[in-house]
């Protein structure tokens, strides 16, 4: 789940991160009685996404007439895919300096990972890959949490002595709601010092878990909508798990953790997959509807379909499929790997209706869905 700036702020402000007066506008009348609240504003364009200043969607207004103007231009942008239907009109803060700092999940430490840096703004991506040195990274173990020591060591050296408390503080709060919002990622960039002294989130990119939304439905409410492609607009209307991709070899596998090593073997024999989709027991009945969807994909060329069946019972699984195929005759190539529960009658079943031999090995069945989306072989 993605969350735009003026969504995610306030849940920053609830663990004592200040942010800047602002309110939320959808027209230039809107954001011209926002200003004459404010006085000098920034009309930011609300996307759930980056780099919104060098799409030329956040402006400086001095005037109530300019922050008009500014929204004006800015609705009906189109910034990395999304459509900008309304605008956040917030008050200016003079500061001092720019920084940034966030918490995000981190693969390699398989924990949470602190990034702070003493360069912020819209340039700070470029200036880290220039000095590897200029982002700090403090891996944080999950059982302890961040400590006030690390924060400390994050922030120190860079000239920031007089706000190392408040500094401290902050990236303190920034993990607890990390924590509270079972997020994957925190950015604030800028988070800066103003010429008060203060330590102020001027953005807030905040992206939450999935798998969580029980636990947050109140927030997951005022999460962005996904941006869906044709595709997976309508497998999602029909409750299937569908993600289109660029590749050419089509995936049907149940469970979600075989279908994502599905891809990575597919990637590993130098394929490239077309789709994540996952199937499990309900591929008796929902079968041809997932394969209808899969197979409007023209860069599909051939399909792999990879069952392991421990409480969904494989041949059952493989009836809808078959049944599905014979019923939808595609002209590509599809290639059988199925093991667990109810395998000896899921092959047998495979071989007697499409004279198709199942492959013992999933890498074996990889190879040939890879050659045959490539033209080296045919079904």
């Amino acid at each position: 789940m993605n969350f735009e700036e003026h969504a995610a702020k306030p849940l920053l402000g609830k663990h004592g991160i200040l942010t800047p007066q602002g309110w939320l506008a959808i027209t230039p009348e809107d954001a011209e009685a926002a200003a004459r609240a404010l006085g000098a504003c920034v009309v930011k364009a609300q996307v759930p996404t980056g780099k919104r200043g060098k799409a030329g969607g956040i402006k400086l207004a001095a005037t109530p007439a300019e922050a008009a103007a500014h929204t004006k231009s800015i609705i009906g942008m189109s910034i990395d895919g999304w459509p900008v239907e309304k605008v956040l009109v917030e008050q200016q803060l003079p500061f001092v300096r720019e920084l940034y700092a966030a918490i995000l999940n981190d693969s390699a430490s398989k924990g949470p990972m602190l990034l702070f840096s003493g360069l912020g703004g819209m340039d700070v991506e470029e200036a880290a890959a220039k000095d590897p040195t200029a982002m700090r990274r403090v891996a944080i173990a999950i059982e302890k949490g961040l400590g006030a020591e690390q924060a400390r060591e994050a922030v120190a050296g860079l000239g920031l002595d007089t706000v190392a408390d408040k500094l401290v503080d902050t990236l303190l709060a920034l993990y607890a709601a990390y924590r509270a919002l079972d997020a994957e990622l925190i950015e604030i960039n800028p988070l800066v010092v103003t010429e008060g002294g203060n330590i102020v989130a001027l953005d807030c990119k905040l992206t939450l878990d999935d798998s969580a939304t029980y636990r947050q439905a109140e927030i997951a409410a005022k999460a962005s909508p996904e941006k869906q492609t044709v595709l997976e607009a309508k497998a999602a209307a029909a409750g299937l798990r569908y993600i289109e991709l660029g590749g050419s070899v089509g995936v049907l596998a149940n469970g979600a953790g075989l279908t994502m090593t599905t891809m990575d073997v597919i990637a590993h024999y130098g394929g490239t997959p077309a789709n994540f989709l996952e199937i499990g027991g309900e591929a008796y009945t929902k079968a041809k509807t997932a394969l209808s969807i899969l197979l409007e994909n023209p860069n599909v060329k051939s399909l792999l379909v990879n069952f392991c069946g421990a409480f969904a019972r494989t041949d059952v699984m493989a009836e809808g499929v078959i049944a599905a195929w014979q019923d939808l005759k595609p002209d590509i190539p599809i290639f059988f790997t199925i093991h667990g529960t109810g395998e000896d009658e899921a092959v047998k079943l495979v071989k007697e209706r499409l004279a198709i031999e199942p492959f013992d090995l999933m890498d074996d069945a990889v190879k040939a869905a890879v050659a045959a989306a490539s033209g080296r072989i045919t079904a």
